[in-house]
């Protein structure tokens, strides 16, 4: 197996970028036009009257939600993973890795962070040159030997040349929003109903609408983006670095400890190399994890020796 179809792979993901940017504010709308639907009783001409009235404030609040998550994108996650800037003469070992693949790619390199956590896991994130950094925990720059960190930086510094990560990054941007709903609309049928029977109908009734398109979205999202993006970040590892075995290698010690404490939102998760919440799991739980089994991922990488 080989790698190829860079350029279509991100042409692709900027069309998906585009799609979910589109998509996301029309669901949206379509949720607002539905309530007032349920609302109105179904007059057609006071539900048209009324959604049309709430369209401005529907896409003002998307818009400032989304500029701000956008532009703050970066400490946000910061935050969710308690990485913190790894300076050069703290690890020379690992900026010489970083930046010796990035002169091989042509590309700039990006900011290196760390996250103080013994455990075994990596993630890229960002939207633009200015925005893209590589993080690893401590446990994986010091349990890993030269070749299987080099693999795992190929993987993160992949994800960035495919767009992986700006697409990734829209799409939680809006699943938060929805999800934000969902919870909006749970908390109104806990605390807001008030005893008022008639509009507790009307309530349960959006709660349900709002949680199962929630649902359904992050499982498109999980499935469609989350899955396939880490086997081409795989391939693209290999034929970066000629070292497959050692991305392999890499993986089998992932496997054995990648959970990262600080890490608690599932939306995070997913940005990960492996998701650092995996526990064991069903086989029926596992089919909705955001990642594709290492068992999977490995049999793949020993295709290319």
């Amino acid at each position: 197996m080989q790698y190829v179809g860079l350029t279509s792979q991100i042409s692709r993901n900027n069309r998906y970028s585009l799609l979910l940017l589109v998509t996301f504010p029309v669901l949206l709308l379509g949720m607002f036009y539905l309530f007032f639907f349920f609302i109105d009783k179904q007059d057609t001409e006071l539900v048209n009257n009324d959604f049309l009235h709430a369209v401005p404030f529907v896409l003002v609040g998307v818009g400032i939600w989304f500029f701000v998550a956008w532009m703050g994108h970066a400490s946000f996650i910061r935050m969710a993973t308690g990485a913190k800037p790894l300076e050069r003469m703290e690890n020379k070992r690992v900026y010489n890795l970083v930046e010796n693949l990035c002169i091989q790619l042509g590309m700039a390199t990006p900011s290196i962070y760390m996250i103080d956590d013994d455990s075994l896991n990596a993630f890229a994130s960002g939207i633009d040159t200015k925005t893209f950094s590589i993080t690893l925990s401590k446990g994986i720059i010091d349990k890993l030997d030269d070749d299987e960190l080099q693999g795992v930086i190929a993987h993160e510094l992949t994800h960035i040349r495919n767009k992986d990560t700006r697409l990734l990054i829209i799409s939680i941007i809006f699943v938060g929003i929805f999800s934000f709903l969902a919870e909006l609309a749970l908390r109104s049928l806990r605390f807001g109903v008030g005893g008022r029977k008639k509009d507790g109908g009307y309530i349960i009734l959006i709660a349900i609408a709002v949680t199962a398109v929630c649902y359904f979205i992050s499982l498109f999202l999980r499935f469609g983006i989350s899955r396939s993006r880490e086997y081409l970040a795989d391939a693209g590892a290999a034929e970066m670095t000629k070292k497959p075995y050692a991305l392999a290698s890499a993986l089998r010690k992932v496997d054995t400890d990648p959970h990262i404490e600080a890490v608690t939102r599932s939306d995070v998760a997913q940005l990960f190399i492996d998701n650092p919440q995996s526990t064991k799991k069903s086989f029926f739980s596992s089919l909705f994890d955001t990642h594709p089994p290492i068992e999977k991922r490995i049999e793949l990488l020993d295709q290319f020796v």
